[in-house]
């Protein structure tokens, strides 16, 4: 009988391994479109940033004092590239792992001429927490995370009071957490989550969700759940300790 070459989680912690629970994402792999490719090879040296160089310095990787936006999962880029072009006033840094949306996120960076925004192609954890300072960050937004919707996969989801902890550590007092689901529960455990973390307050006016603000643009598939009768839930909390 061969050895089995697969482990279960308890077996290797009770080796002595460390086992990565959840991570920001689910590896899609996919290719590359030409002009996807051609817009990583020719500018990534100045838009891309890389996990394996550690710490940022956002006034000189920007070259101002603005404040600071990350958005973990940009999907291909476009809602943040619109939004950093709606505020050259913000420095805007985007995180994503499928390498196809963020050669789409450069490109169209560059025809928009979008010249405030910065991206990884890295897991979200991460870089949270080797890349970014604490109290650095004006906004984290986390718009539509992969819902993991069976409730067995629901520890899969990247929300808990572990990472919530671990945004508002990198959030400047004052600083918002913004998250957006289009599935109820996931909203639900969301603002479970939230209320029972120190530190934030919640900026909805009822205690729960807060109106689609005008910052976070509507998305084809958000506008389209929205005619079929879907629901949105758009979540704030300000970090106030």
């Amino acid at each position: 009988m061969t050895e089995r070459t697969h482990k279960t989680i308890e077996q290797a912690e009770q080796e002595g391994k460390y086992i990565r629970k959840v991570r920001s994402f689910v590896k899609r792999e996919g290719r590359l479109t030409n002009a996807q490719a051609r817009a990583l090879e020719e500018h990534w040296s100045t838009m891309g940033l890389n996990h394996s160089d550690g710490v940022i310095d956002a006034g000189v990787l920007f070259n101002n004092n603005n404040p600071v936006v990350l958005e973990i999962g940009f999907g291909m880029g476009k809602s943040l590239v619109e939004m950093a072009k709606n505020s050259p006033e913000l420095n805007y840094i985007g995180v994503e792992v499928h390498k196809p949306g963020v050669g789409a996120c450069i490109a169209l960076a560059k025809e928009q001429e979008v010249d405030n925004l910065k991206v990884y192609e890295h897991d979200a954890i991460e870089v949270l927490a080797d890349c970014i300072p604490d109290a650095s960050l004006t906004t984290v937004q986390l718009f539509f995370p992969d819902p993991w919707h069976k409730k067995k996969h629901h520890k899969r989801r990247i929300v808990s009071l572990e990472f919530v902890e671990n945004i508002r550590q990198k959030l400047k007092v004052g600083g918002v957490f913004h998250m957006a689901t289009d599935w109820e529960n996931y909203a639900e455990c969301m603002l479970e989550d939230m209320n029972n973390s120190q530190g934030y307050q919640n900026l909805s006016e009822t205690n729960d969700y807060v109106p689609r603000p005008d910052s976070r643009p509507l998305t084809k598939f958000e506008n389209r759940g929205q005619n079929l009768g879907h629901g949105v839930w758009d979540l704030q909390f300000k970090r106030i300790d």
